[in-house]
């Protein structure tokens, strides 16, 4: 214990050292207090106007309905609990500013004006002037353009009488704004406005219709129809992966890295796969082709081989070639090499087919591509007519979607009538000769004489190369001319394997020249998705 006693000039209020530097916890509470009181003083006016120790809190700053009275007792501020410290911040923040208050004041001791009429209005809203050349007694030309004439309430229709009055009173003086607890909602997007008030229009909307007399709350989209929901495919679904390349330097490239890099599709590779596309395109029943020519020795029946290799090697469903050529035609010793069974031998068992392994019985079989070869002795093909052909046909169609006709040299002879008559494509060989061009032009004007001028149309003209072009033929008006008068042209180029006479295979042939005739396999499958002939009668 000190010897000296404390002094109390060298301690405060609350016991702590003067000279510790450190303010008190009550000092530190009550200068929070008084910078409170500061910002309250602010926003509610002068501090002598709260009439000494009474206090008016206003719950919402509205009415004098609205209004609470209490009697606060002048106990300082850091001394009062703390509800009632909250209580009395809380009532501080809704009071409406001073200047709000006056104003509400002094709008309350005016007396109320009468209400003008809308004539009377409408009178001291008119201007004193007029333009030259307005009618007296009528409006402007602006004024009879101006926002009340909305030509969406036209549209809407009459309205009811409690609702064109608001629009009909003059606008009045509006007072300053009231406090948020006053102030009504907006009526929200589809709900009807309470009765008296007019719509409000929205920026961004458009209404289609007003209240209207009944109340009406429906709400129409002027868009249109909804879009229709996205197809649910697997080309929508899965993530699409990019084609692999199969063939070049793309190839080895995309082989070598396992994958992980793909160069894309070169656009050959593209042209290529888009010819292959056309090539597919489905059959509905079966289709008949012919392929003629009044010209021999200008790659015909080279023509019908490769062009059924192509579709047989390129199409799933089944697809015959028929070798028609009354004089021992060539077609099956260039495909397969088998001649033993000919259509004669079809013709004798017609009475015992039922499926297609019995017409199977008949045929041979090169890749895919099924053959029925002619009757070798000159002497008895001649008994191939008309008739017999279209037996023949008949049969084919029960079982193969795909049919092609190599037909003999010459128009006249019957069988040639047969193969014309149920038709449903043409293919026209020529050569890049003049003979061999002179020649399919006049097949076309035969043709275009005896009465399949649609056939013509639809046909396609081959230009088959089975020599080498030694350029003294003008190729081009060759192609402008048959481009004129039929579909589609397709020039055969000179390839050394086809022209030898011997078996045909497509591995063998140039790349050129396969190119052409998946080319011509193209065009032929185009005309599968035409529509059926319609045919004079004869």
């Amino acid at each position: 214990m000190p010897d000296r006693p404390t002094d109390p000039a060298d301690a405060t209020a609350d016991g702590a050292p003067a000279d510790s530097g450190v303010p008190s916890e009550e000092a530190r509470r009550r200068t929070d207090g008084d910078r409170w009181q500061a910002a309250l003083d602010s926003w509610s006016g002068p501090a002598g106007e709260s009439g000494g120790g009474t206090r008016e809190i206003r719950l919402d700053g509205g009415a004098a309905s609205w209004e609470q009275t209490a009697q606060q007792p002048t106990v300082p501020e850091d001394q009062r609990p703390w509800d009632q410290q909250s209580a009395e911040h809380i009532a501080a923040w809704q009071q409406p500013p001073s200047w709000q208050q006056e104003a509400q004041a002094q709008q309350a001791a005016e007396p109320a004006t009468p209400t003008p009429s809308p004539s009377a209005a409408t009178e001291q809203a008119a201007p004193s002037w007029r333009p030259a050349d307005q009618p007296v007694g009528q409006p402007p030309t602006w004024e009879q353009h101006s926002w009340d004439n909305r030509s969406w309430e036209q549209q809407a229709g009459p309205r009811s009488p409690a609702q064109q009055a608001p629009a009909q009173q003059a606008p009045a003086p509006q007072a300053p704004a009231q406090p948020a607890a006053q102030q009504q909602p907006a009526p929200q997007q589809g709900q009807a406005p309470q009765q008296g008030q007019a719509p409000q229009q929205q920026w961004g909307q458009q209404p289609t219709g007003g209240w209207g007399s009944q109340g009406s709350t429906s709400w129409t989209s002027q868009s249109g129809p909804a879009a229709p929901p996205p197809s649910l495919t697997s080309q929508s679904l899965l993530r699409q992966a990019p084609e692999a390349p199969t063939r070049g330097w793309r190839r080895f490239v995309h082989k070598a890295t396992g994958g992980s890099y793909n160069p894309g599709l070169s656009q050959a590779e593209v042209e290529h796969r888009a010819m292959v596309q056309r090539v597919t395109t489905p059959v509905r029943g079966s289709h008949r082709i012919a392929v003629v020519s009044l010209k021999g020795g200008i790659g015909k029946t080279t023509t019908t081989c490769c062009l059924g290799l192509t579709l047989a090697h390129h199409r799933g469903d089944r697809v015959v070639a028929v070798d028609a050529n009354p004089d021992a035609g060539t077609l099956a010793e260039r495909l397969t090499n088998v001649t033993d069974v000919t259509v004669r031998d079809l013709l004798a068992a017609t009475d015992r087919i039922r499926s297609f392994t019995d017409v199977s019985a008949f045929t041979s079989l090169a890749g895919r591509l099924q053959v029925l070869a002619s009757d070798q002795d000159p002497a008895l093909s001649e008994a191939f007519s008309e008739e017999e052909y279209t037996t023949v046909a008949d049969i084919l169609a029960r079982y193969f979607n795909i049919i092609l006709t190599d037909s003999g040299t010459g128009l006249l002879h019957s069988a040639m009538s047969g193969t014309l008559a149920i038709a449903d494509s043409l293919v026209v060989v020529g050569a890049p000769s003049v003979d061999g061009a002179s020649r399919a032009s006049k097949t076309l004007d035969w043709l275009i004489a005896h009465g399949h001028e649609e056939l013509v149309a639809r046909s396609v003209a081959v230009i088959s190369s089975v020599r080498p072009n030694t350029g003294d033929v003008d190729m081009g008006m060759v192609r402008e001319h048959f481009a004129a008068r039929c579909r589609a042209v397709v020039e055969i180029p000179y390839d050394p394997h086809l022209v030898t006479g011997g078996l045909i295979d497509l591995d063998r042939v140039g790349a050129p020249a396969r190119r052409a005739y998946l080319e011509l396999a193209a065009h032929v499958a185009d005309g599968f998705a035409l529509p059926p002939l319609q045919r004079r009668p004869a």
